[in-house]
């Protein structure tokens, strides 16, 4: 186990339900200082797990362990932290309780506070669902974060994206296999047709017209929908899939007893110095939306990543992406 837990006990969510013996599944890279002030905490995405996230770790990237104490929480739900597959009854498989961005910031902070009682973070940087944890952060501790670096990701589900999140749940629940979410089995057909809705969603036209999926290995159209997208979500857990789907298409930094849902104040009340990247070609955060909540945003850059790679942009596979992020947050981190 390359990992480490933080017990949260019996925890409260936004739904009024507990989730009993909870618990974070989170790495560190690097060291904390004497001063306590290079902490940067960069959260998961959708699926992902801690080691998902290491491509934008290492020596003389803007993420250094020489230099940083970079801490990766895991989100509830996705398998190493408190999720539907690894919580005992009755809350476990299909009765795991519905866990907001808001909850899942709210911990994180017991996590960085409690466990390393740091006061403030140096930057909060994430992809996708990381990036709309990022926005939380900013959000709901304005006064602990220096900085936020989201990429591939928005303050909010907006509602083009909810539709394409409905498909991705719709392709599991239709497999008959799934059982309501009481399965004994994987449903296999469910998670593969999980994979070809999404294929079609998380790369751009541009990308498939240049059959781009060649640089990545594969050799034929097909060949990419069956060895990359099937193969990617037949790895996981379709309870753990829905979970993160609903904290997913519910995300809203207002959406919380902070701003009652005022969109427009939980933006302005980010302090943090910003740099806001979405993907030019992301096709469910858009940069239309990007640019929307940046502009209302006191100290925000908007600076779109300038790619045919659509979300995955985002997702540490193009080099000239990786190296625009890392570019973007050093310079961040230089302020």
């Amino acid at each position: 186990m390359d990992y480490e837990i933080f017990q949260l006990g019996d925890i409260t969510l936004q739904s009024e339900m507990t989730l009993r013996n909870a618990f974070l599944a989170y790495k560190t890279y690097g060291t904390l200082n004497a001063q306590k002030s290079n902490a940067i905490v960069y959260p998961t995405w959708y699926s992902g797990q801690h080691y998902d996230n290491e491509w934008l770790i290492g020596k003389g990237m803007a993420l250094d362990p020489q230099k940083y104490f970079i801490i990766v929480p895991n989100m509830l739900g996705n398998g190493l932290s408190s999720s539907p597959s690894n919580t005992p009854q009755p809350f476990d498989k299909a009765r795991f309780p519905e866990v907001t961005v808001y909850d899942q910031v709210r911990f994180q902070h017991q996590l960085v506070t409690q466990k390393f009682g740091i006061e403030k973070i140096a930057l909060v940087t994430g992809w996708s669902m990381g990036a709309q944890q990022t926005f939380q952060w900013g959000a709901s501790y304005p006064d602990m974060v220096e900085r936020i670096a989201p990429f591939a990701g928005t303050a909010k589900t907006w509602p083009h994206n909810v539709v394409f999140l409905e498909g991705v749940k719709a392709a599991v629940r239709a497999d008959a296999a799934w059982k309501d979410g009481w399965y004994s089995e994987p449903p296999t057909k469910g998670l593969r047709a999980v994979g070809r809705v999404y294929a079609g969603w998380g790369l751009s036209q541009a990308f498939y017209r240049e059959e781009r999926y060649r640089d990545m290995g594969y050799h034929s159209l097909e060949d990419f929908l069956v060895g990359y997208w099937e193969g990617f979500f037949l790895k996981k857990d379709a309870n753990n899939l829905l979970a993160m789907a609903w904290t997913w298409s519910h995300a809203d930094i207002s959406a919380n007893p902070l701003y009652h849902g005022d969109f427009e104040k939980a933006l302005s009340s980010i302090k943090a110095r910003a740099i806001v990247m979405p993907g030019r070609t992301d096709l469910y955060f858009t940069p239309e939306d990007g640019e929307y909540e940046a502009r209302r945003m006191p100290n925000a850059t908007f600076r779109p990543i300038e790619s045919i790679w659509g979300h995955f942009a985002g997702g540490g596979i193009n080099p000239a992406d990786t190296k625009f992020i890392d570019n973007n947050i050093k310079e961040l981190l230089s302020q």
